[in-house]
C-alpha cells in the first residue's frame, strides 16, 4: 500500500521523498484531514496525479510515515544494543532524547498519526504492527542488559520496565503541546532518576 514499483527506483526515491516532506509539511500545518492531496501536491511542486504515481492515497502516505519511523527507532535501538552496557547508553543518551522528544518537529507529525490511529483502523493495525516490531528488538536489548548487570530479565518483569520507558517517551509528546514552557534541563534530570529506577533495579 505505501509505494508503487517504478522502472527507475532511485528517481522514484526521490520523488517519493519528495512527496513525503510535503506531505508531513501540510500534515503539521493543517492536520491529516484539513491537508488535501491538492495542497500537498502544491507544497511537493507536482500535479496531484503525479503523487498517485507514487502513493494511491493519503492513507499510503501515512503508511509510509510509520515505516520511517520504524527505521529510525530501529536504528536508535541499533546504537544502544551496539554499546558495551546499553542500559547505561539509555541513560547516557537522556541529555539528547528528552529535548528532541519536546521538539515540535518531532513530536507533531506522530501525533497526528496516533490520532488518525484511534479513527481509521488502516492505520491503527500499521501502528499496532510497528509498534510490535520496534517492541521485539526493544525487548532483546533491554533482557541483555539486564542480564549483564545480575538483574531479573524474565519476560514479564523485562516487558513492564519495557512498556514505562516507552510511556515516558511517547507522554513528552504531550508534555509538549501542553507546557511548550517546560523546563528541559530539570525534566531531563528527572528522567534519568525514573530511567535508572526502572533499568537498574
Amino acid at each position: 500500500m505505501t509505494e508503487k514499483r517504478h522502472n527507475d527506483p532511485e528517481r522514484a526515491a526521490i520523488r517519493r521523498r519528495q512527496v513525503l516532506d510535503a506531505a508531513a509539511t501540510c500534515f503539521r500545518r493543517s492536520g491529516f484531514h484539513g491537508a488535501s492531496m491538492s495542497q500537498i501536491s502544491k507544497a511537493a511542486g507536482m500535479s496531484a496525479g503525479h503523487i498517485y504515481n507514487y502513493f494511491d492515497s493519503k492513507d499510503a502516505i501515512i503508511a509510509a510515515f510509520v515505516e520511517d519511523n520504524v527505521a529510525r527507532v530501529m536504528e536508535i535501538i541499533r546504537k544502544i544494543e551496539s554499546q558495551p552496557d546499553p542500559l547505561q547508553a539509555i541513560l547516557d543518551d537522556v541529555e539528547q532524547s528528552v529535548p528532541e522528544n519536546l521538539d515540535p518537529d518531532h513530536w507533531a507529525l506522530p501525533l497526528e498519526i496516533s490520532a488518525e490511529s484511534a479513527r481509521n483502523p488502516v492505520i491503527a493495525a500499521l501502528s499496532h504492527d510497528a509498534d510490535r516490531r520496534t517492541r521485539a528488538r526493544f525487548l532483546a536489548v533491554l533482557k541483555v542488559g539486564r542480564a549483564m548487570h545480575g538483574l531479573s530479565a524474565d519476560d514479564a518483569t523485562v516487558e513492564g520496565r519495557m512498556e514505562a520507558v516507552i510511556s515516558l517517551y511517547q507522554g513528552l509528546h504531550l508534555r509538549g503541546v501542553c507546557n511548550p514552557h517546560i523546563p528541559v534541563a530539570a525534566l531531563a534530570e528527572s528522567f534519568r532518576i525514573a530511567l535508572r529506577a526502572l533499568l537498574f533495579t
